[in-house]
């Protein structure tokens, strides 16, 4: 480099060699694209998910390593991490389905969910039937010759209803057709839905995963090498590829997900049923209560019951925004899995899009309110909830 004027060589920066060793944690690779010696590499890195490193766009080793970290953890064949849970799912649906195709997914939604499954019907021509998430004989009923894909998910947003995934996906399976599972309320620490059947696993790493409310990302995990490189391949033509800074952080939080689930579960699990004894409350909905119509199915499934839960106050929604208001260490705001608890109105937050109808059809009260269980003392958090109740 010393033959080269100052302009060039801050252009062309140096890179030490490791001189034998290697980093402890993966490296970011913060970089668009890659140099190749060889031509031919280069030609073959462009057309698959697991040849050379070419384009961000395409593949980059840090997000590599987070496609394989999850898929590993979720026992599939390959992973394609995308830029946010949403990108995750529509890279799915939007690269198996197409116009005159039907689908199945479960009544209980998450409400982003659910506003795509109307743009598959109203835009493009996808039909989509809708099942109880624990009833396979419906699913059954369900089928068409045209049906294609199921879509269910572990636990529901937010009255976190269990999906019967081994029932359901042998009725999928039976009938020729893909099973899809978000898995994000579970993280594959308490369910891996690949072992119940299901050919696809989605997630929002944003949540569970990333675990510290600093990321936004999304993964989709595959049973089948075809799927897995069909999906790619869509996703590559969609753009919603993950950044590489966003997919270190969530390495770096997927280290801690096993301590941290563990603590997030053991909150909910005093939360919940304190408030379920409490005269201000009319129900809390929570698998790992007896009295949630989930409870049976779920302690078969999953070895805890998750870190996120629901209730209604007797007040109804004037009592629930009361009680958002008065919160004070739980944090009125979006999303979950952080280390942080927070509280939102599902009716007017994540599920918005719903008609009055629809919140009703997914057991969603005005007056709901959602928990995501932090990481903070349990005790604290009580006593935040005490005052804001009183």
């Amino acid at each position: 480099m010393t033959d080269f004027r100052p302009e060039t060589r801050t252009v062309h920066l140096p890179q030490p060699p490791l001189n034998g060793s290697h980093p402890i944690t993966v490296p970011l690779y913060q970089t668009s694209g890659f140099v190749f010696d060889d031509p031919d590499v280069f030609a073959d890195g462009m057309g698959r998910p697991d040849g050379a490193f070419v384009y961000g766009r395409l593949s980059n080793p840090t997000v590599r390593s987070l496609e394989e970290a999850v898929a590993g953890l979720e026992g599939g064949v390959g992973a394609v991490a995308t830029g946010s849970g949403m990108g995750a799912i529509n890279s799915v649906l939007f690269g198996l389905l197409a116009p005159g195709d039907h689908m199945v997914a479960q009544k209980p939604l998450y409400g982003g969910t659910a506003s795509v499954m109307s743009d598959l019907e109203e835009r493009f021509g996808i039909s989509v039937s809708y099942v109880p998430e624990y009833d396979p004989a419906a699913l059954r009923a369900a089928v068409r010759p045209e049906t294609k894909l199921v879509y269910l998910e572990t636990i529901a947003n937010p009255v976190t209803q269990v999906a019967d995934l081994p029932g359901m996906c042998a009725v999928a399976r039976e009938a020729g057709v893909l099973s899809v599972v978000d898995n994000t309320f579970a993280s594959p620490i308490l369910c891996r839905p690949i072992e119940h059947g299901a050919d696809i696993v989605v997630h929002s790493t944003t949540k569970y995963l990333s675990g510290h409310t600093d990321v936004l990302g999304g993964i989709a995990v595959f049973a089948s090498d075809e799927l897995y490189r069909k999906v790619w391949s869509f996703n590559v033509k969609l753009g919603a590829t993950a950044d590489p800074f966003a997919a270190w952080l969530t390495l770096r939080g997927i280290q801690t997900l096993p301590l941290r689930m563990e603590r997030h579960c053991s909150n909910t699990r005093e939360l919940a049923t304190r408030l379920d004894a409490h005269p201000a409350v009319s129900v809390v909905h929570w698998p790992g209560l007896p009295s949630h119509p989930s409870y049976e199915l779920a302690a078969k499934l999953l070895p805890d019951f998750g870190g996120v839960f629901s209730f209604d106050l007797t007040g109804g929604r004037e009592a629930g925004e009361r009680f958002m208001s008065s919160v004070k260490l739980a944090l009125l705001a979006p999303s979950l899995g952080g280390v942080e608890t927070l509280v939102l109105h599902p009716a007017t937050t994540s599920h918005r899009s719903l008609t009055a109808e629809e919140l009703a059809r997914h057991g969603i009260g005005e007056g709901t309110v959602r928990v995501a269980v932090g990481i903070e003392h349990v005790e604290d958090l009580w006593a935040d909830f005490e005052q804001a109740l009183a």
